[in-house]
């Protein structure tokens, strides 16, 4: 299992509670409990100068959207995030790292958040990285991506310079981090995908073709796993709560990493983004962060120079569980109710109230563990 993948779940209409249509994506990074993520704000920037990977790779400079992201401390790309445009993007599953001079299952990530204003235009986007910056090699990068936004949900599956990418469906996913997600059907695939992938060697021609079984050696089914809890299926009941419960009902065996929750409104709401910013989820405390002109979050989720741990994580990894952690279930729940509520009865542009959403939480919650 790769440390980079994550289990994954997402919840569509009309399953998902509320009038309004909403998608709620759900994460659960994987990984001992010592794997230190940051999660960092990066405003929007018209930056156009060519920037250059840590693998070496350079990469057309553009205009970038502003992005909240859920990644491993020290790395350029993320496991996870999100972006002002209510695009949500995490990895299910990945596996190698692509190699000096390549793009990274991180780096595209964060490449697909900064430049697509929809889940569609973020597959283009990803998809144009995949076929000018991937190994050629087939099995030097593989990986598993859920792409979505308040109207539809993407699953992309990459195998070095093949792709394959399908439209959910159905009203909900549930993925391990076990591997490719892609079988048999598909919307779109790098060009003439099956011919090619015969010629390379990973799929014999037998039968109807598979991305899964050719590139990953096992069906789309064996990355498909149980609900925890609150398996969605009455119209309208699953919520952010049922979400936050469903991760947490997956344990502590073995352990999760950072988590996080996305709620993508549509019609003019407001999506809000809810990371731990910490491993073991059901120990942790989701925060709440919502995209505005002057958005801040705290720099205890960040690495500061010459440490390897955030503050955050230090203070998390000593905490006395038993004597907080029901006043810190409180605090999240009352944090909740309060976004909940302030969302239902404000639509269109976020203002400047919720500037310091997030770092009022982490601060708040880091009190707690002193």
């Amino acid at each position: 299992m790769s440390s980079n993948g994550g289990e994954t779940f997402v919840v569509l209409p009309p399953c998902t509670e509320s009038d309004r249509k909403q998608i709620i994506f759900g994460r659960n990074g994987t990984g001992s409990t010592d794997h230190v993520t940051e999660v960092v704000y990066l405003p929007a920037t018209d930056n156009s100068e060519t920037i250059t990977l840590p693998s070496g790779c350079e990469i057309e400079g553009a205009a970038s959207f502003g992005v909240i992201l859920n990644k491993p401390a020290g790395s350029w790309g993320a496991e996870s995030g999100s972006n002002e445009k209510a695009v949500t993007i995490g990895l299910s599953y990945s596996e190698g790292t692509g190699g000096e001079g390549k793009v990274s299952s991180l780096d595209l990530v964060r490449l697909g958040l900064e430049r697509g204003d929809s889940a569609s235009s973020a597959i283009d986007k990803l998809v144009a990285f995949v076929e000018q910056h991937c190994p050629e090699d087939r099995n030097a990068l593989k990986a598993a991506l859920v792409v979505c936004d308040p109207s539809a949900v993407w699953l992309l599956n990459v195998a070095g310079q093949f792709w394959a990418a399908k439209q959910v469906q159905d009203s909900s996913i549930a993925l391990a981090a076990t591997g490719l997600t892609i079988g048999t059907a598909f919307d779109r695939s790098s060009d003439e995908l099956a011919s090619k992938a015969q010629a390379a060697g990973a799929w014999d021609g037998a039968g109807d073709f598979s991305f899964s079984e050719a590139f990953g050696g096992t069906p789309d089914t064996a990355a498909i796993r149980s609900w925890p809890a609150n398996e969605p299926g009455v119209e309208g009941a699953f919520g952010l709560k049922q979400m936050f419960e469903c991760l947490r009902a997956v344990g502590a065996d073995p352990p999760t990493g950072s988590s996080q929750v996305s709620v993508l409104s549509g019609e003019g709401q407001l999506a809000c983004h809810w990371f731990t910013a910490t491993p073991q989820v059901g120990e942790s405390v989701f925060k709440p962060f919502i995209f505005t002109a002057g958005a801040k979050i705290s720099p205890l989720t960040r690495v500061p120079d010459g440490e390897t741990q955030t503050l955050l994580h230090r203070l998390h990894s000593n905490r006395k569980w038993e004597l907080v952690g029901s006043l810190l279930s409180s605090l999240e729940a009352t944090c909740m109710d309060e976004v909940n509520r302030f969302l239902s009865e404000h639509s269109g542009e976020a203002n400047q109230e919720l500037d310091e959403l997030m770092k009022d939480c982490v601060e708040a919650e880091v009190k707690f563990y002193r």
